[in-house]
């Protein structure tokens, strides 16, 4: 329990709540307090609990926060039965009930802040299947579900962009090198463009070059096209031999079973299904409607003070007596026929458990059977979806593994050819660079020489001129060839244009006419749109004011609610204290002295006889302490005085000490004595004959 505060404590004075509490102060808030806490830290899951407590109900505060730890899948610890308990406790701020549930919110706060976000977008509205039969409910209800479920989709899909790993730095980088690179390849077409500009019929040749181009992109696509049905096709092949194999197989286990393992098995079926029907589920249902019955009890009851809760615990205690005082005239009966009938009973409740535990259990597999039948489905369904290929099995799934080995030796060849090729190419790079610094160390030897000679810059000149010339006769080739090569386009261009414009000329009439239906279709589209949409507003319109009201009736119905408890108790109280006040009177009145002594009445006089009695006894106590103080405070005086006088001389005869005599001590010790025996000595001079320093004192007393 104290390492939950301490959890609890830490996480509350973190961002962003900053409590500022410790332990101590932690646990000493009061329940008001404690529940304001916990509804900050509900505010923070889900924003629409900013709620001031004291501004609220406390029926209304309880149902909030229940409804919210339901959305949030909170379970209480214990079993349903202490559903009541638990209610109360989070109504009253107990702390045994609100530590756990604080420990559990502080401990997943980011996943139920997702919870809760989704839980607005994703909890169904339940509407009656009679408001269903209506077209337009029927129809608006689906397109919530459908939006529903591209919610759905549209959220996952978020989820994999933000742990894709993708960061804006990566986007804006590739962006800016897209557009560096769109920059270049713009020059570049102007430069084409410039060049092209020279030949004639530059316009109807580029013309013919982009229909070129999007022939061949469609080309391309029907290929990919003729690809994909292909290898559907193939898959479907595959497909209708998994199930002719699967048909096989059913029939070979079919003609194997007989009529009498068939009508056995179906035997056994029936039997097992009428013990769930008439049995099990009954009795299942039995005990969920006693518990229904029961919850509801509890929740229409008010809340329990400590008074109903003793006068609970007192009937309970004289139940059990009860019960006890039974069972053991039960056994003093020992009735034999009665003990066999135990027996028997005992038995069949030992067999009727087993059935039950054996029934549940054959439920239970058939029902894990299903969940994975239903787990195969999908992970078949993902793998199609991912692949598009079906789950292999049996020689298939061998055939891929050794497909896959080959494959897998072949990339190893072609690995180890690729680490030869990049050792061969740092090695390529490295002369590459050693060339580059000798040609560099040669040309600075070269410009040396020209300049001692006077002519600087004639290589430079020299190369430049060559470059130079290369480069206008490259122009030149390119010049040729390119016209050449564009007379030829054309001619090409030209043949495959009239092919085109053949073959095309069908799918353009068929696409006219297809086109008037379109026109037609989206006019009727809009048309139904408009309709729809003026009805969808005044249904909603209608909705949203049936609401509003069904809402006030609802506050109104759960102020009255709270009212009428509030009422309940404060009357409940009342007819206590009224009992009370009538035991009281009932008491006083009677004759009967025992009753008497009983009254809070006569308890009280009682004690105040007795306080009195107390008090004058202080009181005289206080009196003879008054009078001895006096007396005593001199008297202690005087012995502070004494004490200090006896020290003063202790002082004076250590000092003299050294100047006295051994005969002046022995003629004190016979002065001593003698009075001694005389009887008059004081018990000073007896206790100088036991001890030297003493006998110093009396001397320096009678000195002085």
């Amino acid at each position: 329990m104290s390492d939950q505060i301490k959890f609890i404590v830490d996480n509350l004075n973190k961002e962003p709540f900053r409590k500022n509490y410790n332990l101590i102060t932690f646990d000493s808030l009061e329940p008001m307090q404690l529940l304001q806490v916990l509804n900050d830290v509900l505010a923070e899951i889900d924003p629409k609990q900013v709620v001031d407590i004291r501004e609220e109900m406390p029926e209304q505060t309880a149902k909030r926060m229940l409804s919210l730890l339901g959305i949030l899948k909170y379970k209480p610890p214990g079993n349903a039965a202490d559903m009541s308990t638990f209610r109360q406790g989070l109504v009253i701020g107990s702390k045994p009930v609100i530590y756990p549930v604080l420990h559990w919110l502080l401990q997943r706060t980011n996943e139920l802040k997702k919870r809760a976000y989704l839980a607005r977008f994703l909890i169904k509205l339940e509407v009656p299947s009679e408001f269903l039969q209506d077209e337009t409910v029927a129809d608006t209800n689906k397109q919530y579900e459908d939006l529903m479920e591209a919610f759905k989709t549209l959220h996952k899909e978020c989820e994999q962009l933000k742990i894709s790993g993708f960061s804006t730095a990566e986007i804006r980088r590739d962006i800016s090198a897209m557009e560096e690179e769109k920059d270049q390849l713009i020059k570049r077409v102007e430069r084409l463009k410039k060049r092209v500009e020279t030949v004639q019929n530059h316009q109807r040749m580029l013309k013919i070059a982009r229909q070129l181009r999007v022939e061949k992109e469609r080309e391309e696509f029907l290929a990919q096209q003729k690809q994909e049905q292909k290898n559907q096709l193939f898959h479907a092949v595959q497909r209708l031999q998994r199930i002719q194999n699967q048909l096989k197989s059913m029939r070979h286990a079919a003609a194997d079973a007989t009529p009498e393992s068939l009508m056995k098995r179906l035997e056994e079926e029936i039997k097992f299904n009428s013990y769930m029907v008439t049995e099990k589920f009954p009795k299942e249902l039995e005990n969920k409607k006693k518990e229904l019955h029961f919850l509801q009890k509890v929740v229409s009851e008010p809340a329990m003070g400590h008074s109903d809760l003793l006068e609970l615990e007192s009937k309970i205690n004289e139940i059990n007596t009860q019960i006890n005082q039974l069972i053991e005239k039960k056994m003093m009966r020992n009735e034999p026929i009665e003990g066999k009938l135990s027996l028997y009973r005992q038995q069949a409740s030992i067999i009727s458990r087993k059935k039950e535990a054996k029934a549940e259990e054959l439920q239970e597999a058939k029902e894990k059977l299903a969940n994975l039948e239903r787990e195969v489905s999908v992970k078949t369904s993902q793998t199609r979806e991912y692949d598009g290929t079906e789950v292999l099995k049996g020689d298939e799934f061998k055939r891929y593994v050794s497909k896959l080995r080959s494959k897998s030796t072949v990339f190893k060849k072609k690995h180890q050819i690729i680490a030869e090729f990049k050792a061969e190419f740092g090695l390529l790079q490295r002369t590459e660079e050693l060339l580059k610094q000798r040609h560099e160390n040669i040309q600075h030897q070269l410009q040396t020489i020209e300049e001692k000679r006077g002519i600087s810059g004639y290589s430079y000149t020299q190369e430049e001129l060559e470059r130079v010339s290369a480069l206008k006769s490259e122009v030149d080739e390119m010049k040729g060839r390119t016209l050449d090569d564009m007379s030829e386009m054309v001619k090409k261009l030209n043949s495959l244009v009239s092919e085109k414009k053949s073959a095309l000329a069908p799918i353009i009439k068929e696409l006219r006419q297809l086109r008037q239906k379109c026109q037609e279709l989206t006019q009727e589209c809009d048309e139904k749109k408009s309709q729809y949409d003026s009805c969808a507003a005044g249904l909603e319109s209608n909705r949203s004011k049936l609401e509003q009201e069904v809402r006030g009736l609802r506050e109104e119905c759960l102020q009255e609610e709270s009212r009428y408890h509030y009422i309940n108790c404060m009357i409940k109280n009342l007819e206590v204290q009224l009992r009370r006040a009538t035991d009281e009177m009932k008491a006083y009145v009677s004759s009967d002295q025992q009753e008497k002594r009983k009254a809070i009445r006569e308890q009280y006089t009682k004690n105040i006889a007795e306080q009195e009695n107390l008090g004058k006894k202080l009181r005289e106590k206080q009196k003879a302490v008054r009078e001895s103080h006096g007396p005593n405070m001199k008297q202690a005086k005087m012995w502070h005085d004494f004490e200090q006088l006896m020290e003063c001389k202790k002082q004076c005869f250590l000092k003299q000490q050294t100047q006295t005599s051994i005969g002046q001590f022995q003629m004190m010790r016979l002065v001593l004595e003698s009075q001694i025996e005389k009887g008059n000595g004081s018990p000073l001079q007896y206790s100088c004959l036991e001890n030297p320093m003493d006998q110093g004192a009396w001397w320096a007393t009678s000195q002085t």
